[in-house]
C-alpha cells in the first residue's frame, strides 16, 4: 500500500524539523522542508526583526526551485515555527505556490509560548478548498515529551491507529 502523506516544514532553529521527523515516524509519511532562497539569519534578534517586517509587509520570500508532485498525496501536514502569531513567511509562500485544494491538510507548530495563535486559522484561509484536521502546537521543540504528545494528538485526529503501531 503505497504512503500518500506529505510533511511539509520550515524550520529556522531545527525544533519544528524535530516534529516533522517524529510525525514521519509515526506515519510513514515523506518529509520535505521549505528552504527560502535567500536563509534567514541566525542571530535571534536580526530574524526577528526581519519576520516582523516580512508579515507585517505581507512578503513571500523565493524558495528554493524544486518540482514536487502534489497529485501523488491525500494528506499533507504543514509546520511552522509561529512568528508574530501566525506562519513563517516561507509556508506562506510555500501555501501560495501549491495548490492543496482536495487535499486533507493538517497544520502543526513550535512555538516560545505563543501556542498555535493564529496559525492554524492562517492555513485555513490559505487552504480554502482543503479539508482541515485540528492542527498542534509544542513549545520549542518538546523535550522528552514530543514523541508522546505528537502520538497522542496524531490518534485524537484519527491519523494514526493502534494497528498501525
Amino acid at each position: 500500500m503505497k504512503n500518500n502523506t506529505l510533511i511539509v516544514y520550515y524550520s529556522h532553529s531545527g525544533n519544528t524539523q524535530k516534529i516533522a521527523q517524529l510525525i514521519s515516524g509515526e506515519t510513514g509519511g515523506e518529509v520535505l522542508e521549505i528552504k527560502p532562497k535567500t536563509p534567514y539569519p541566525q542571530a535571534y534578534d536580526a530574524v526577528v526583526k526581519q519576520a516582523k517586517q516580512e508579515i507585517g509587509a505581507g512578503f513571500l520570500p523565493e524558495l528554493e526551485t524544486r518540482h514536487i508532485k502534489l497529485e501523488q498525496y491525500d494528506t499533507v501536514f504543514i509546520g511552522s515555527p509561529n512568528w508574530w502569531s501566525t506562519i513563517a513567511p516561507p509556508v506562506a509562500a510555500f501555501l501560495k505556490q501549491y495548490d492543496l485544494d482536495g487535499k486533507t491538510v493538517i497544520p502543526f507548530c513550535t512555538h516560545g509560548g505563543g501556542g498555535l495563535a493564529r496559525l492554524a486559522q492562517d492555513v485555513e484561509k490559505r487552504c480554502p478548498q482543503s479539508t482541515l484536521l485540528p492542527a498542534f502546537g509544542i513549545y520549542g521543540n518538546g523535550s522528552a515529551k514530543a514523541r508522546q504528545e505528537v502520538s497522542a494528538w496524531l490518534h485524537s485526529i484519527g491519523i494514526v491507529s493502534a494497528r498501525r503501531r
